[in-house]
């Protein structure tokens, strides 16, 4: 079943609320093309005027695109269902526990892999020994280097992990790459603070409580929303140029496990 003739993932407006640009798909009804295009308003309202139709559509967490809305045209303005922006896509690194959250993990490809560049290390990329080898491979490998938000996935077993403590100090180590990686604590709803008001920081990866305490990073809930997840990637990428000089990487880094898991 056809949606619609352009099926719009990302816009932006300009100053005045007018939409500037799109980013959409075609519509062949069997199928949303994989390539992806980019238009201004002008052209959105000729292939109005031609009888063409819009609609705003949103990818959900098996990678498959599914419709939001209709866009509405009353000859001067649109209307539509709220999609992202489309702004430049963050190099985003995902630490997360691949034992227990590698559902999530894959969910967050999924859903958000449009939005931004996807820079994590998969199973079997990395097998290192000590914590100076696995960063050294990071930056040579390319994940870490130039790789702008770090994501921790938090789990309740994540905090245990030395490799997610690892991959943090690594992105807020200033010699990798030219500048530290804002960071971005996401409570999966596995935790036992998900979706409560405050976090506690004995049930969060020790190096990542110490940069929320100084400011440096934020941390949020898992969420499906594209447009939320997008703005707290932002949010995150704001604050590596804000906050820059409240990044804590003081503590020492772990050197085991702190629990009996895989």
């Amino acid at each position: 079943m056809k949606w619609a003739d352009y099926c719009v993932t990302k816009l932006s407006l300009n100053e005045n609320g007018f939409i500037d640009n799109i980013i959409y798909h075609n519509d062949h009804g069997d199928a949303i093309s994989d390539q992806s295009y980019e238009q201004d308003r002008s052209w959105m309202v000729k292939e109005v005027l031609l009888g063409k139709t819009l609609c705003s559509i949103k990818k959900n967490k098996g990678g498959d695109w599914s419709k939001i809305g209709d866009f509405s045209y009353d000859g001067k303005i649109f209307s539509w269902k709220v999609v992202p922006k489309n702004i430049v896509k963050r190099k985003t690194f995902i630490s997360y526990y691949h034992h227990d959250d590698q559902k999530y993990k894959e969910e967050f490809k999924n859903l958000f892999s449009d939005l931004i560049i996807h820079k994590s290390v998969e199973d079997g990329d990395i097998n290192p020994d000590n914590s100076d080898g696995y960063i050294k491979q990071l930056i040579q490998k390319g994940f870490l280097a130039d790789t702008t938000v770090l994501i921790v996935l938090i789990g309740p077993n994540t905090k245990y992990r030395k490799h997610i403590d690892w991959e943090i100090s690594g992105a807020l180590n200033p010699k990798v790459g030219d500048k530290c990686a804002g960071i971005l604590g996401i409570l999966l709803p596995t935790h036992p603070d998900f979706k409560k008001e405050t976090y506690h920081s004995s049930l969060i990866p020790a190096r990542l409580s110490d940069n929320l305490e100084s400011d440096y990073a934020i941390i949020r809930d898992w969420t499906y929303d594209r447009v939320k997840m997008q703005e707290y990637i932002e949010l995150a990428f704001e604050k590596r140029n804000t906050n820059y000089d409240a990044r804590d990487n003081s503590r020492l880094q772990m050197k085991e496990n702190t629990n009996e898991r895989f």
